[in-house]
């Protein structure tokens, strides 16, 4: 396996980047417009640097100047809650992971890769399409019919927990501090929104994070 690892700096793909960190030939991060991009590339970068993975941010306006969603800079308040709450949705950026997987298929035909990695969830069913196990296996069809290399799309976490990722972290030695989760994008996390919640939960025990609460 050589890959392209699709990396926001968060928690779920900074372990996916330590885990897979000898198979990673390119990390790509996203610039899509969204309230936390500019802590998440911050900590991207970072982390791509400690362990020498080449790494690039490509920007996607277009999201965030013609989509709709409250993630992003163009749209509303970040909701409070857990996302199994029916507010959350308004988070969701239509199909966004397969805009990012459409770019990062052609990144690795382009640079003679085999993989595209993604690190979605199991908590990440429930409210986001595009994270769903039918999606991720219909677009690895795709871009494997698609590509002149046979491209394959992997998620090695689509079925464990963030719990379960963040357990496989601590083993790795990673030091989260050096993510960033929070929608709301502040200097310290917020603590209250659904990807905060999340985080407390699979950090609990370890997590060196900072919240305003």
């Amino acid at each position: 396996m050589k890959a392209v690892l699709i990396y926001s700096g968060g928690l779920d793909s900074t372990t996916l980047l330590y885990e897979y960190r000898d198979r990673i030939g390119l990390a790509v991060t996203f610039d899509y417009g969204s309230k936390h991009n500019a802590r998440e590339i911050a900590c991207a970068v970072e982390n791509c640097a400690r362990l020498g993975i080449r790494h690039i941010v490509i920007p996607l306006e277009f999201i965030g100047k013609y989509f709709r969603s409250d993630l992003l800079l163009s749209g509303g308040a970040v909701p409070e809650g857990n996302y199994a709450e029916e507010n959350m949705k308004s988070t969701v950026v239509p199909f966004r992971n397969g805009i990012m997987l459409a770019v990062a298929a052609g990144l690795a035909e382009s640079y003679d890769m085999d993989t595209v990695l993604i690190a979605n969830h199991s908590g990440d069913h429930d409210i986001y399409p595009d994270c769903r196990p039918s999606f991720v296996e219909a677009f690895d069809e795709a871009t494997h019919a698609g590509t002149y290399n046979g491209v394959r799309v992997v998620s090695p976490y689509c079925h464990l927990t963030k719990r379960d990722i963040a357990l496989r972290g601590k083993d790795l030695g990673i030091d989260y501090a050096l993510t960033y989760s929070c929608y709301k994008g502040g200097e310290k996390h917020c603590g209250r929104c659904g990807t905060c919640t999340e985080r407390k939960e699979a950090l609990e025990g370890f997590d060196p994070t900072e919240y305003e609460e």
